[in-house]
């Protein structure tokens, strides 16, 4: 079998063209404007086509320091198959238009060995698209620099994996050598999701969705796992990242409880956009929100 994963979602998704993909990218990242607050130890960015998302994943990724990252960790949901734990890549590289990104074997086999990681197959790894969309912007961000990544499929996991996943990746977190990316899309609305609430009280449907989605990012920063899946429980918003969001908030709680020093985490949205402004019952709509986690 293959040890190479195809970059399936190009010319579909994102531009298959090097020239053009780079120029968007670079076009995006430049339109985000500086740093203001990085260096990222993890990302929360979506994982929608391009020309929906592009711009809002930008604002995460300038966040990321090209010079202080030698790995990147890719935690990205499940899709396509029933997942109840995480799974890890049978290939060894993974292609992007722009170039080729190796899979950190030594950490592989790191998480192999705690016997809490399956290997999906190449082809559920080649449908999925999760992991997939971030790669050209990892390969942008980190251009010239030497890098391996760890891409992770994560399932539907309950809040005692979620815990377990989080403790299992916060040693890797509290290494600045590391950043993590977590692949997440808000709230998907409308009957083709079966999800339609509206509080009517906020104004319109699309004010109504950001209300909602404001008060999940709200409750994210605030770092508490428990606060996050109590949020989620009372409104079912449908973020289809919730579980290795789930995981991040679950790895920072793990280190800071650890931790004897006065640095202090931060998480902050800096971006947010829909895909259409819902106004009636018939319409639908993706919501996309970019994060980023420094540690001072």
């Amino acid at each position: 079998m293959s040890s190479v994963r195809k970059a399936t979602h190009s010319n579909s998704w994102y531009s298959g063209s090097a020239k053009e993909l780079r120029n968007q990218l670079e076009n995006w990242l430049s339109s985000a404007g500086p740093s203001t607050h990085g260096p990222a130890r993890a990302i929360i960015a979506p994982h929608a086509g391009y020309q929906y998302c592009g711009a809002c994943a930008a604002f995460a990724y300038k966040e990321i320091s090209p010079q202080q990252t030698k790995r990147i960790f890719i935690l990205g949901p499940a899709h396509h198959v029933r997942l109840g734990g995480c799974a890890l890549s049978p290939a060894k590289v993974y292609k992007t238009p722009l170039y080729d990104l190796n899979i950190d074997q030594k950490i592989y086999s790191e998480l192999f060995d705690t016997s809490m990681f399956e290997e999906m197959t190449l082809q559920t790894d080649e449908e999925e698209h999760s992991i997939e969309m971030h790669l050209p912007f990892v390969a942008k961000v980190m251009e010239g620099q030497s890098l391996t990544i760890v891409p992770v499929l994560v399932g539907s996991l309950n809040t005692e994996k979620e815990a377990l996943y989080g403790k299992l990746f916060s040693k890797y977190l509290a290494d600045k050598d590391n950043a993590f990316v977590i692949s997440s899309d808000f709230c998907h609305w409308g009957a083709r999701f079966s999800y339609q609430y509206y509080d009517k009280g906020n104004g319109d449907i699309h004010q109504s969705i950001q209300k909602l989605d404001e008060t999940g990012m709200n409750t994210i920063e605030k770092l508490i796992p428990s606060g996050f899946t109590s949020y989620l429980k009372k409104y079912g918003n449908t973020i289809c990242g919730r579980h290795p969001i789930g995981v991040l908030l679950n790895a920072v709680h793990e280190l800071v409880n650890e931790s004897e020093s006065d640095e202090k985490p931060a998480l902050k949205f800096l971006n947010y956009a829909q895909s259409s402004h819902c106004l009636y019952m018939h319409d639908s709509s993706v919501s996309y929100a970019a994060a980023s986690l420094k540690w001072d």
